[in-house]
This record gives structure tokens, C-alpha cells and sequence, in this order.
């Protein structure tokens, strides 16, 4: 059974992963005969927000702790996890990926990234082994491996699109439905939710994503 490692970033669209994009890669992973390993970096999220009305509260969370929701509990903390240990990564989207695994929401080309992420996410392109990127967390992806001069999608995010451009990356315009591969590092992603417009047509683009990465993996 492949393992494939889903990278978390906490509980909720605004200040966290995309729950609907987190558990429909875990669907997908499932339904295809991989195991799925959720991880998530042990460390305080940027700010909470109330996702009823969107305001930002003063409330603190951990980001390991808000994605164990979605993983049931079962989930590592990315510093224990090796690219050893699995055959594939998948970083799903929502602003955690740009607020909490790293700040590219704050300060885009010239964002930081979580040692522990960006570790992970090197180890597994230095061993040939598939990383795949959803809404987002392309452009997060961009910047932990811009020495490659990666090829990904976000859909059609113009200043999006500029900013990974200006990383150094190549982006390609891609439907909500279609996935991009960079098969020279083994990179696949999707737009998702950065075009919507709902979970069918999210569904479709990720699923083919998850099939790719097993393809890699």
C-alpha cells in the first residue's frame, strides 16, 4: 500500500486548510488503496478567524491541533515525518498554506516558509518522489523549491500568477477540472477553489491530482 502524506494547515478556509479540499484528498487516497499520512507543523497559527461573519479574533490556536479535526486524531507533527517514510505529498489549500505554513499572504515572493515545511517538501523533490499542491499552496510550493524553476497552476489568479512568476516559477492557466504536471520535478497541482465554483467541480481536478501523485508514487 503507497503512503501519501497530507500536509495540514490547520481547520477552516481563512485561517487554515480547506476542509473540503483536505477531506476529498483523503476520500480520493482511499478510494485508490493508499494510506493517507496527515501531518501538520506544531506551532501557533497566525491569527483565528471567525468564519461565520470573517472577522479576525484574539483567540490562540495550534495549527497541529485544528488539523487533527480533519484528520480524526491521527495525525504526526511534519518534523517526525521523513520523505523515507511516504511515497507522495499532497499540500491542500485554504490561507493556512500562505498564513501558516509559511507567510506568503504577508510578503509573497519574498515569503517565509516553516523550516519544518520546507524541509519535507525538498527532501521529497531531491528524492524524485510526487508533490501535489491544491488552490493555493502552488504558489507556497513555488517558493520552497523556486531553485527548480517549478511549473504549477492556480487557475487564473493574475496577481497570483505574477507573484510566482517573479519566484521564478512557470504558470501555466489550467480549468478547475484539470491539473498541471511538472514532470521534470514531479510537481502536480490544481487550481480548486481559487476558481471554483463548488465542491463537484473541486472534486474532479483533485481527483486527478491524487491519481497522478499515485502514478509518481
Amino acid at each position: 500500500m503507497k503512503k501519501i502524506g497530507v500536509l495540514l494547515s490547520g481547520c477552516g478556509v481563512y485561517d487554515g486548510a480547506e476542509i473540503h479540499e483536505a477531506v476529498i484528498t483523503l476520500l480520493s487516497l482511499d478510494r485508490n488503496g493508499a494510506e493517507a499520512i496527515c501531518m501538520a507543523p506544531d506551532t501557533e497559527q497566525h491569527h483565528v478567524v471567525n468564519h461565520l461573519n470573517g472577522e479576525t479574533s484574539d483567540e490562540k490556536r495550534n495549527v497541529l491541533v485544528e488539523s487533527a479535526r480533519i484528520a480524526r486524531g491521527n495525525i504526526k507533527d511534519v518534523k517526525t515525518v521523513s520523505a523515507a517514510d511516504i511515497d507522495g505529498l499532497i499540500l491542500p489549500g485554504g490561507f493556512g498554506a500562505a498564513k501558516n505554513l509559511s507567510n506568503f499572504a504577508l510578503k509573497g515572493k519574498d515569503a517565509d516558509i516553516h523550516p519544518d515545511v520546507a524541509k519535507i517538501v525538498r527532501n521529497m523533490v531531491d528524492a524524485g518522489k510526487p508533490v501535489g499542491a491544491i488552490c493555493i499552496a502552488p504558489a507556497v510550493l513555488t517558493k520552497i523549491v523556486e531553485e527548480k524553476n517549478p511549473e504549477v497552476t492556480i487557475g487564473n489568479d493574475f496577481g497570483t500568477i505574477e507573484t510566482i512568476e517573479e519566484i521564478g516559477g512557470t504558470h501555466v492557466v489550467c480549468a478547475v477540472n484539470q491539473i498541471h504536471v511538472d514532470h521534470a520535478n514531479k510537481l502536480i497541482t490544481t487550481p480548486a477553489y481559487m476558481i471554483g465554483p463548488g465542491i463537484k467541480e473541486v472534486a474532479t481536478g483533485i481527483e486527478k491530482l491524487v491519481g497522478e501523485v499515485l502514478k509518481y508514487s
